[in-house]
């Protein structure tokens, strides 16, 4: 991928990841964020990290499959890596908004009340474990944590971005009102994306045994 194209594509990107805060900061300034300003917020933010979590965990599995696919554009698919890291920031970035709007808006910075609310409410309790789970994902993102900890062991770390996309979904299943389907969509996806590694996988080592036998 040519120089000038990955930089305006991560020019995209980044417009693309910004573009639900800044709707969110418009509607605040033009005081059109709705009857309940802090659910907006709440939803928008969750949402838009679990979107952006789906969008991470997809890149292996596009660069996979396209690679497959296409063979002479492999080098292309495999280049959909250097996207992932900008995503999986982004989505703690959004994650920690998203916190930040329970600390702040609906606790008021009540630590005994926040306590409470992680110990007696199931849904707070799932989410608080899918921020934990993807703090130590967001401190580790750099080239020199990588380097650092070693390459398996910041492979075998970086797995629980798994982890905390389960518990992302479960937090918002939790989270709707009884019979509400919204998260079925996402929830379904994630399944498909889990899915489709293990199969992927399999198909390329095939591959792979196919040609060493050619």
């Amino acid at each position: 991928m040519a120089r000038s194209t990955l930089i305006f594509l991560k020019v995209l990107l980044w417009l693309a990841c910004l573009a639900p805060v800044a709707l969110l900061v418009w509607g605040a300034v033009t005081n059109n964020l709705g009857p309940d300003p802090t659910a907006r917020i709440a939803f928008s933010t969750g949402l838009t990290t679990l979107r952006l979590l789906i969008l991470t965990l997809a890149i292996t599995p596009l660069r996979r499959l396209g690679a497959s696919l296409v063979p002479p554009l492999a080098a292309r698919f495999n280049g959909l890596i250097k996207f992932r890291r900008l995503l999986g920031l982004f989505a703690f970035f959004y994650a920690t908004l998203h916190m930040l709007t329970y600390v702040a808006l609906y606790s008021g910075f009540d630590l005994h009340a926040m306590l409470a609310d992680v110990t007696r409410r199931r849904f707070i309790t799932m989410g608080a474990a899918a921020y934990l789970l993807l703090l130590p994902l967001a401190l580790t993102s750099t080239t020199w944590a990588i380097r650092k900890l070693g390459g398996k062991n910041w492979n075998r770390l970086h797995k629980l971005i798994y982890f905390a996309a389960i518990c992302g979904v479960i937090h918002y299943w939790w989270q709707v009102k009884p019979g509400v389907l919204t998260p079925i969509t996402i929830t379904v996806i994630l399944a498909v994306l889990f899915a489709a590694r293990p199969i992927l996988a399999w198909l390329q080592r095939r591959r792979a045994r196919a040609a060493a036998e050619v």
